[in-house]
């Protein structure tokens, strides 16, 4: 592939290496000019082509080479062209980034640390565990993951932590018990999670049911996980008199996008809210994917982040928060 052009914001890199970490995990080293400082928790955005046309993701950097970065990128079965795009990537391929940027921050000085991670999620994690390895800090990881070849790093994972590393694999029949992990966590302690939406809701409901201040769990969670099964629904808009189709492999926001429909946004990720929009009907199950709205607020159903969350198949009526004067042309309805 040629390297691709350059903007404003993006720098050209180069793909030096890849390998398979786990069946459906790949790890990318890129290669830049200069490497750029990174903090434990942060992510690179790279431009991809989604859908044919370019688009961008961010992917955690789980740490740096000599002449680079490294992040590790979760083939997705219902990948909207992201991660499909990124696994027919070969070493010499030309690739555009972004700064990296951390909005999943690594604590100093803390009495204890407990690291929790499911399946990709592991990926922010390995530099947060290697730094705390050296700072000499309390910690424990625990980490789950569907099978038992899906434990990505976990050799490094075991000669860094030992026994202070707890693995529990669902092909074995073994499951994190949230509450006791907590509980054996000392009080001014501090816990770290980030993997899929279901397991997030579980710990913010144990740590909340322990009593422990809110300011000593930090997560982060990657908007392709959900309750329901990846379907397409149609996303109705009354005042513009549209109706737009959102299939499998998109999101809500970017079949809104390019139908002309505007939306503010920020994060991508369902973390800033900005792409909230106002349901006044909906006729299927929706599929509430973010971490900014709460579960009181995602069981009235009154908003839905359009950047990650869903409607399990049937429609969705809005009223989209952006209104300018109504003059712009509406690129129409697609089938």
């Amino acid at each position: 592939m040629d390297l691709p052009a350059t903007a404003d914001g993006w720098t050209a890199g180069r793909v030096d290496a890849i390998r398979d970490v786990t069946p459906t995990i790949r790890e990318i080293a890129i290669a830049l000019d200069r490497v750029p400082t990174c903090a434990p928790g942060s992510h690179l955005k790279v431009r991809v082509v989604a859908d044919g046309r370019d688009d961008y993701r961010s992917y955690s950097v789980v740490g740096a080479t000599p002449t680079g970065l490294r992040i590790a990128v979760k083939r997705q079965p219902d990948s909207r062209g992201g991660s499909a795009y990124m696994w027919t990537l070969s070493p010499g391929d030309g690739i555009a980034v972004a700064a990296p940027r951390c909005d999943f921050p690594l604590s100093h000085g803390a009495p204890h640390y407990l690291l929790l991670a499911g399946g990709v999620g592991i990926t922010p994690m390995l530099a947060m565990a290697e730094q705390l390895a050296r700072r000499g800090a309390n910690l424990r990881m625990v980490y789950a993951a569907r099978s038992d070849d899906e434990f990505a790093y976990r050799e490094e994972l075991t000669a860094l932590l030992g026994e202070r590393l707890a693995l529990f694999a669902a092909d074995r029949g073994e499951i994190v018990d949230i509450a006791a992990e907590i509980d054996r966590l000392p009080a001014d302690g501090e816990l770290y999670m980030c993997g899929p939406l279901g397991l997030m809701e579980a710990v913010r409901h144990a740590w909340e049911a322990a009593g422990r201040p809110r300011g000593n769990l930090r997560y982060e969670t990657f908007g392709s996980s959900g309750s329901h099964p990846v379907r397409a629904f149609t996303v109705k808009v009354p005042r513009m008199n549209a109706e737009v189709l959102v299939r499998e492999n998109e999101s809500m926001l970017d079949a809104l996008e390019a139908a002309g429909v505007e939306v503010v946004f920020e994060c991508r990720r369902g973390e800033c809210g900005l792409c909230a929009i106002r349901i006044v009907a909906a006729d299927g199950p929706v599929d509430h994917r973010d971490v900014f709205l709460s579960a009181r607020q995602h069981a009235e159903n009154t908003q839905i982040c359009a950047c990650v969350s869903r409607v399990a198949g049937g429609s969705i009526t809005i009223d989209p928060a952006y209104r300018g004067d109504d003059a712009f042309a509406f690129a129409g309805a697609r089938a």
